[in-house]
């Protein structure tokens, strides 16, 4: 697990010589990494499907108790498959997407592989500490996919919002609180929530859409926007049963659902009809987590 994690990083940092020499065509050899993911998961699907999990741990710091620990088990698998074989087509879709002489396109390369691994690390997190390095690392590249394109103001101005109300829900997830529970739990709630856009945290999706296309399909129509979901199942046998968390949850949920779905009936550019689909379904899978 941590050699597939570690080569995504290593591999986008070598984005720029391969783009330099290979063009566009780069793109190929930069989806090795997610490609040999899908292929792993695949290969542990029995035994993650069958109950079992697939675990790694490092202790990092012993005088706290600190370690970095990895587990795919059937949540983590389904996940990993979303990530790793999306950011595969994706990354293969960019050789033709893109021209050899697009500007940043190196930036952009690395930044797009390195999201890969940064997703690929938040799923498979074993502990809350590893979770939130790798869940900011995402919105940072976030950041950094939608603002692209920087000549443009509407790019600019698209990839500070995302960062924006993303990096706050995200810092509300990490602050202690001498206050009840059921404090922490919506303060990790707004974090969650804020991630999938889920109302009232919706409209920064559509604008992020001013990102290459590429973009739009990885990070907010497949993987980054799942990453909410994905904590809301992973949080829920721990505190479904807080009385704060199913209502906030099956709520906000069912709202995102009908208002992205409305929304989307209304528009006709195909990019905002799929934000606010994806906007809608997120909503319904956020419902689907809370009822359990």
């Amino acid at each position: 697990m941590t050699a597939l994690v570690i080569c995504h990083f290593v591999l986008a940092a070598c984005a720029r010589p391969l783009v330099r020499w290979l063009g566009a065509r780069a793109f190929v050899v930069l989806a090795l990494p997610p490609a040999a993911t899908t292929c792993w998961a695949f290969a542990q699907w029995d035994t993650a499907v069958s109950g079992g999990s697939v675990t790694w741990s490092w202790n990092w710091i012993p005088a706290y108790d600190v370690s970095v620990a990895l587990r795919l088990d059937a949540l983590a698998e389904l996940m990993v498959l979303l990530a790793a074989g999306v950011g595969t087509l994706v990354l293969l879709y960019c050789a033709s997407y893109f021209s050899d002489d697009t500007p940043q396109l190196a930036g952009f390369a690395g930044n797009l592989l390195a999201f890969a691994g940064a997703m690929l690390a938040l799923v498979l997190s074993d502990d809350l500490i590893t979770l939130y390095v790798f869940w900011e690392l995402t919105t940072v590249f976030s950041y950094l996919l939608i603002g692209f394109d920087s000549e443009q103001r509407h790019s600019r101005r698209s990839a500070l919002q995302a960062l924006t109300v993303t990096t706050l829900g995200g810092l509300a997830i990490l602050p202690r609180t001498s206050l009840a529970v059921s404090v922490a739990i919506v303060l990790i709630l707004c974090g969650v929530l804020s991630k999938s856009a889920i109302w009232p945290f919706s409209l920064w999706l559509p604008n992020a859409m001013a990102a290459p296309t590429p973009v739009s399909a990885y990070l907010h129509a497949a993987a980054m926007v799942k990453a909410g979901v994905y904590l809301v199942a992973r949080l829920a046998p721990g505190f479904a049963d807080v009385p704060v968390w199913r209502p906030v949850v099956m709520v906000l949920g069912a709202a995102t659902m009908l208002l992205g779905g409305w929304r989307a009936l209304r528009l006709n550019d195909l990019k905002l009809v799929l934000a606010y689909g994806t906007v809608s379904q997120l909503g319904f899978l956020t419902l689907l987590a809370g009822v359990g």
